[in-house]
């Protein structure tokens, strides 16, 4: 099922310029690749013109040819086009049309007229493939954004496609869900020999498992395309904004010199020995203080419990606490409770035990307006923030209802789109944003009202690394300069690594763990425990036999800071 993009562009009707511009790209039958790029760069918007959503659901104009199989698209209908190509959403509540879990999975099926006693079973063994066998019975929408995404994944490896179009599969996954996915899609084009493509910012976790080639796209332009090993031993990634592997990055914080014929792309078939001496000569130069810690509480958690049904709890007994101008990291897998202690704090549930006092107050007095004067939250998914048609009304939004006069209401909008990197968007619809460029929004409406506690649900849930970056070296700036306290809640080790100070780790409704993010980094564990990974700086440690991994961490951690 060969895929042929000629001299291919498209224009929303919405906007002036094309999105995607002249794509000349052929993919064959049976490849995988992925395809990477910065948020707005055109990749989702491929996607969909291979799915049939463009031009048939969403409007625009079109020159040139898409070609699948030999038939260009213009002479296929939305019905034809899905039917060829199978597509997990990265917008995962905009997929779902069962009213549980395995009616969802089994909705192709249905359509495809399946017997009822041969679809019980494959909706069963594909739902034990990623984990969803004992949920489903479930509603999709009460469950957490990964399992959604794993529900998504099910619904499509039941359909018989020729091509699979993953359009950021890992977003909302924890690691070692996501690396689980990554097998399973890497199982699926192993045993049927589909056509594969993959959409995704998360480029190392993708290459846990082989790929053919590396699309690379920025504003609607193909600026790559080449062999993981080609690409990787490049200066493209840095050059357009997109997160090397995290071994990489280790490498040349040591000055090593890396080649294609040094097989880069994945950590198992690097050599290094050749490296060996260099890396060990700048863990010996380099050094590992640590900052002193503020001792003045803000936020204090004791005992807390809660349970949706009154049966199992999803929090048990939990205790922590965040000092003033910290900056912390929950970590845990799917559905471990990470996003219910959001909850709590902001007065949407309710404990069922325990307490949480900020400032020494107990937060059962205040109301959750109260609690929004002094503590922000980015949820997860933007979708559920957005409460306006224009960008500049969405972030001017609050400042507006806490009654700010319009010329210093439209300078501090000014100042956060310059700062959020949204500046040329400013006269823009929501509505024609990427998902990452409204997580982006959701962001800036929230930090234009400087809160003293700030929380971030899933930050880098849809953004591509060159944007959170400078995301989130304005909230690190807002908490070193303004003192603002910083909570993420995240299970990107990548961003908890570079940006948090202390994680502390939540599973199975319990905490497992609060310490120094290079010493949880160091434990794998406790990481296991949680479904989380080690990741490939722990990899690079102990392949060159540092006793000390835990300092070798932090050596890098402090060497990353001072390179931003």
């Amino acid at each position: 099922m060969t895929i042929e993009f000629s001299n291919f562009t498209f224009k929303y009707w919405a906007l002036e310029k094309p999105t995607l511009k002249n794509i000349n790209l052929t993919i064959g039958k049976g490849e995988k690749v992925v395809i990477v790029g910065p948020s707005g760069s055109g990749k989702s918007t491929l996607g969909q013109c291979l799915n049939g959503l463009i031009p048939f659901a969403v409007k625009g104009d079109c020159t040139g040819s898409l070609k699948i199989n030999g038939k260009d698209t213009k002479s296929l209908d939305l019905h034809q086009c899905t039917n060829i190509v199978g597509t997990v959403l990265q917008d995962t509540d905009g997929q779902f049309v069962g009213l549980s879990v395995g009616e969802d999975i089994a909705f192709a099926l249905e359509n495809q007229m399946v017997i009822q006693e041969e679809m019980h079973t494959i909706v069963k063994e594909t739902a034990k493939m990623v984990e969803l066998d004992d949920i489903l019975d479930v509603s999709p929408f009460d469950l957490s954004g990964g399992q959604k995404q794993r529900v998504s994944l099910a619904g499509v490896m039941v359909d018989d496609v020729d091509i699979l179009l993953f359009d950021e599969p890992l977003a909302s996954l924890d690691p070692k869900t996501g690396k689980a996915a990554i097998d399973i899609i890497d199982h699926l084009h192993h045993d049927t020999g589909k056509t594969v493509i993959i959409i995704e910012h998360r480029l190392e976790d993708v290459l846990h498992r082989p790929v053919d080639r590396i699309i690379m796209m920025e504003q609607g332009e193909i600026v790559a395309n080449m062999t993981p090993d080609q690409l990787i031993a490049s200066d493209l990634l840095e050059q357009h904004g997109i997160r090397e592997p995290l071994y990489i990055s280790a490498l040349k914080a040591a000055g090593c010199q890396i080649t294609e014929d040094d097989k880069p792309a994945y950590f198992s078939t690097l050599n290094l020995d050749k490296f060996k001496p260099q890396i060990e000569n700048w863990y010996r130069q380099s050094s590992a203080e640590c900052t002193p810690e503020n001792s003045e509480r803000l936020l204090t958690v004791n005992n807390l419990s809660y349970s949706y049904d009154g049966i199992k709890n999803t929090l048990e007994d939990v205790n922590f606490h965040i000092n003033k101008g910290e900056f912390v990291s929950i970590l845990g897998k799917n559905g471990s409770g990470k996003s219910t202690i959001t909850r709590l704090i902001m007065g949407v549930l309710e404990p069922d035990t325990g307490s949480i006092f900020m400032n020494g107050q107990d937060l059962v007095q205040s109301s959750i307006f109260e609690r929004s004067q002094k503590i922000g939250i980015v949820l997860q998914n933007p979708n559920h923030m957005i409460s306006h048609h224009m960008i500049f009304d969405e972030i001017a939004s609050g400042l507006r209802n806490r009654g700010i006069d319009e010329s210093t209401v439209e300078r501090k909008v000014f100042d956060i789109l310059e700062l959020c990197g949204l500046k040329k968007y400013r006269h823009w619809p929501i509505d024609a944003l990427s998902y990452g460029q409204k997580k982006r929004v959701t962001i800036a409406t929230i930090l234009v009202l400087e809160p003293e506690l700030l929380i971030l649900d899933e930050p880098t849930a849809g953004q591509d690394y060159h944007h959170y970056t400078l995301m989130m070296e304005f909230v690190r700036e807002l908490n070193r300069k303004l003192g603002i306290t910083i909570l993420i809640i995240s299970h990107d080790m990548h961003l908890v690594l570079e940006y948090t100070q202390r994680a502390i780790v939540i599973a199975d409704s319990q905490l497992l763990a609060d310490a120094p993010v290079n010493t949880i980094f160091s434990q794998p564990a406790l990481l296991e425990k949680a479904n989380l990974t080690v990741t490939s700086l722990y990899s690079l440690a102990y392949a060159m036999g540092i006793n000390r991994i835990d300092n070798f961490i932090h050596c890098f951690i402090e060497h990353e800071a001072k390179n931003k």
